[in-house]
């Protein structure tokens, strides 16, 4: 078992990416590690843990900005938005059921270095969107800061963009500034019980173009939605496609009855109530159905971002390799598929996004497969050459989560 090095400020943090560069070790960025177990196994000297950087150190609300310690629980953050009628408008998922864990457990830190953002994704924008600036130590132990408090405040590179979604292969982040959004008022679903794959995407793209205002829109089908949490309260045991509406109450009220007269042609609209909306799109975006109790920690699940209107083509090559069950969410734009063959299936989705367009994150999966196919997009040329270089612009010793991404990187 790895040591553990646990920081107490951003000198702690300094101190010893420093020290890992001096003595040629690998250290392995955590939080309160929720996510963990997604990218390549970990080979590392020593666990660098952030936890210990936790707390809200400015929020504005009249500004909508707010800035903590990258090792504040993401929850609590959350909490003290809403307590202001605000909250992080990208919607950020909780792995906590997915992974097998707790829930509840991500940290705002972890939350950007993924940026994996719920059904709001398609107007709202993702982590990085949000992302207002942050300080860091770079894998030359060396303190940097990028981006600030406003949201016009970039000059040059823009940093806050390339920080989300590395997934602490670049720096250490020590302290993030995001800006915030007013919470709506209220929020309706409107759902449509039965549809195949292919309707339930026209549907969604239909609603998506309409001048309703569709916050997040998602399909279940009939397999996935058998598994889904809430039971016979919406889903009933058929597909279920869902739409939901946020605002202030008579403005929903009004979609809400545009939106079930629209989608006519293509099925019965129920309404759906707030209660049940939320529990609703709280299990979409940490993804229920496939929760780590519902089938396997080990069960390997696949998150493919890719067109919208090609979504159920990619989902027809990737069946053809056995029995997958898959969850649409951004209106067909993001395909969840869980798929029981293991390291076979990996080329069958690789060639299917390679011929749809996308890219596919294999989510979660025994160490033993991570360990030995793709779990990142791949990369080649030109791409693969500026990730590298990046890479070393800001990590040369190789210091921090080396090949979590990419065995090269």
């Amino acid at each position: 078992m790895s040591e553990t090095l646990k920081a107490r400020d951003a000198e702690d943090v300094e101190r010893a990416v420093q020290w890992a560069v001096g003595e040629r070790k690998v250290l392995e960025i955590v939080g309160h590690g929720s996510k963990r177990a997604i990218g390549r196994p970990s080979q590392v000297d020593v666990v660098l843990d952030l936890s210990g950087l936790s707390g809200v150190t400015a929020y504005e609300p009249a500004e909508l900005v707010v800035s903590a310690k990258a090792g504040t629980p993401l929850a609590d953050i959350e909490a003290l938005l809403a307590a202001k009628g605000q909250r992080l408008a990208f919607e950020p998922m909780d792995c906590g059921q997915l992974m097998g864990g707790a829930t509840g457990r991500g940290t705002i830190g972890g939350t950007i270095a993924a940026n994996l953002c719920g059904p709001r994704r398609i107007v709202a924008g993702a982590v990085r969107d949000h992302l207002l600036g942050f300080m860091a130590v770079s894998g030359r132990g060396e303190r940097f800061k990028a981006g600030g408090r406003v949201v016009k405040n970039v000059t040059g590179y823009d940093l806050s963009k390339l920080m989300a979604g590395s997934w602490g292969t670049l720096a250490a982040m020590t302290e993030v500034t995001l800006k915030t959004l007013p919470k709506p008022e209220t929020e309706a679903t409107v759902a449509i019980s039965g549809l195949d794959d292919a309707p339930a995407v026209r549907a969604m793209t239909a609603a998506m173009g309409s001048g309703c205002e569709v916050s997040a829109a998602a399909h279940l089908p009939a397999a996935t939605a058998a598994r889904f949490p809430m039971g016979a309260a919406v889903a009933a045991g058929q597909a279920l496609t869902v739409l939901r509406l946020e605002g202030v109450a008579p403005s929903v009220t009004q979609r809400l009855s545009a939106l079930q007269a629209m989608l006519r042609p293509h099925g019965a609209a129920a309404a759906i109530d707030e209660l049940v909306s939320r529990r609703l799109w709280i299990a979409i975006r940490d993804v229920a159905p496939f929760a780590a109790g519902r089938t396997s920690r080990e069960q390997p699940l696949w998150r493919i971002s890719t067109v919208a209107s090609r979504a159920t083509e990619l989902a027809a090559r990737i069946a053809a390799s056995g029995q997958v069950e898959f969850l649409y969410d951004w209106a067909g734009g993001l395909v969840w598929a869980s798929i029981p063959a293991a390291d076979a299936a990996a080329s069958v989705v690789r060639a299917a996004v390679k011929a749809v367009g996308g890219h596919a994150t294999l989510l979660r999966a025994a160490a033993q497969l991570r360990a030995t196919i793709d779990v990142f997009e791949p990369q080649e040329g030109g791409l693969a050459a500026l990730t590298k270089r990046v890479k070393e612009s800001f990590d040369p010793a190789g210091a921090l989560n080396r090949g979590r991404m990419w065995a090269q990187v």
